[in-house]
């Protein structure tokens, strides 16, 4: 009998690098959805370390094109810490943001685990946004858009070099799903820079099966997939708690297809699930609506399948 998955749940209630408040209240919305014992249901050994400790969201204009750049950083090394630590425990991370600026700590720590082990990082990142941005090209600062820019080392050092050597990834392990709203001079960023994205269009015109299968052509039994799940991936119709909705997004058969073709593969390593944001819901439905996709990525499905 295989051994069951262990999995250890970190909130991280913080909506520093966001443009809207509220996504501090994001980890506390899926607790209360169920999510712990939804995975327990399915077999998997849940942990749930709590909430990780920070500073508050000063709400301060940029500096120097960052807002709360330093609170930023606080957070995202203080979520470094706890993922690194539970890889090399053998259990997978389970973030629960927060907002999608956290996606620099948490891939920060999986990448540096995944070096010293020897395994090839795939990252998927389900979005509306690239979050491709850098201080140059985005007026707002919100250092929720900057994350893959971050992470592919562009940025500030503190951010870029946050695990201690930069860049943490290359943008050739990034592969982006469900985008739908790019920044003017981000489009020229993403293509400089080579990032796989299967943008809206692409999916219309192809097909989600397909996006999936080309975001996740040529992993193997050595690569480790990290799946950031921003919740605006989703269509706000069906998603309305998240700080930038985004019309013409993720249906839910397509975001439920590609949670079960994830789980198919068998390398889901690590998971983020960040942006939910509780005070813009309707009755904690967007929570619960992402606990019923996690659950997908465990194996839930229709059918036993081969």
């Amino acid at each position: 009998m295989a051994h069951p998955i262990s999995v250890t749940l970190i909130g991280v209630p913080t909506d520093v690098g966001a443009g809207h408040r509220g996504a501090r209240l994001g980890p506390e919305a899926l607790r209360v959805a169920g999510l712990p014992e939804a995975l327990a249901a399915r077999g998997v050994d849940v942990r749930d370390l709590g909430n990780l400790d920070g500073p508050r969201n000063p709400w301060t204009s940029p500096v120097q094109g960052y807002r709360h750049l330093d609170e930023v950083v606080a957070w995202n090394r203080a979520l470094m810490d706890a993922s690194y630590a539970e890889l090399q425990a053998g259990r997978m991370p389970i973030m629960l943001g927060g907002d999608h600026c956290l996606g620099i700590g948490s891939i920060t720590a999986v990448a540096r685990w995944c070096r010293e082990q020897g395994r090839t990082l795939r990252v998927l990142w389900l979005d509306a946004h690239s979050d491709f941005n850098t201080s140059d090209v985005t007026p707002s600062g919100n250092i929720h858009g900057m994350p893959v820019a971050c992470l592919c080392g562009l940025g500030p050092d503190a951010l870029t070099q946050l695990g201690g050597s930069s860049p943490a990834i290359t943008p050739a392990q990034m592969h982006q799903i469900g985008i739908r709203s790019v920044d003017p001079d981000e489009k020229r960023l993403i293509k400089t820079h080579k990032v796989d994205v299967y943008d809206m269009r692409y999916i219309d015109e192809n097909g989600m099966k397909r996006a999936v299968e080309a975001a996740l052509a040529g992993i193997d039994g050595n690569t480790h997939l990290h799946v950031s799940f921003d919740v605006d991936f989703l269509d706000p119709s069906i998603a309305p708690g998240v700080g930038t909705t985004v019309p013409g997004g993720v249906n839910y058969r397509e975001a439920q297809l590609v949670m079960e073709m994830i789980a198919d593969s068998g390398r889901m390593g690590s998971l983020d699930i960040v942006e939910l944001n509780p005070l813009l819901d309707t009755q904690n439905a967007t929570a619960e609506l992402a606990v019923d996709l996690v659950e997908s990525l465990f194996g839930k499905s229709t059918l036993m399948r081969d």
